[in-house]
């Protein structure tokens, strides 16, 4: 029985973190905290490119240009949609979500989900660096991970093959 599981390991590795202006006192925190972690797992600053766009609603576009790329390893993708008293909340963090999730699938590219849906300015900047942490440095560390689980199922599957043509 094989088993397998990544570890956040950066070195070698170029990440792209696209984040959203809009809420910026908050999306600013979690790009700082985004690319701390980065930085502290291994990832050079100059492989970590940062990608600024206008709201969640236009990251999946900017993910979709940055992937077709091929330039990288892992996406981080950061943003804040507070709640508001009409539907547009749910319009925005719905299909954010679901762009971003549908890219992961299409390149096979992680993409660190640091995207906050919030009732609050209060609930946003507890997740923010607050008392629940920073989401962003979340959303990088899992994208760390999860490339070292890709890289390790795909050496797993060469050496699968090269075992079958003996």
């Amino acid at each position: 029985m094989a088993e397998f599981e990544g570890t956040p390991t950066g070195e070698g590795r170029r990440i792209a973190v696209v984040v959203s202006r809009f809420n910026d006192e908050v999306t600013g925190k979690l790009l700082d905290g985004a690319v701390e972690c980065l930085v502290r797992h291994g990832v050079r600053l100059e492989d970590v490119d940062v990608v600024r766009v206008p709201g969640a609603w236009e990251l999946p576009a900017a993910a979709e240009r940055l992937l077709a790329t091929e330039r990288y390893d892992a996406l981080v993708a950061v943003g804040a949609v507070i709640r508001g008293e009409t539907p547009h909340f749910d319009y925005v963090a719905g299909e954010a979500a679901r762009g971003l999730s549908a890219l992961q699938r299409e390149f096979a590219v992680p993409i660190g989900f640091g995207l906050l849906t919030t009732d609050d300015d209060a609930q946003a900047e507890a997740r923010a660096g607050g008392a629940h942490g920073n989401k962003g440095a979340d959303a990088a560390l899992a994208a760390l991970e999860m490339a070292d689980l890709f890289s390790r199922l795909d050496a797993a599957a060469g050496e699968d093959a090269d075992a079958r043509s003996d």
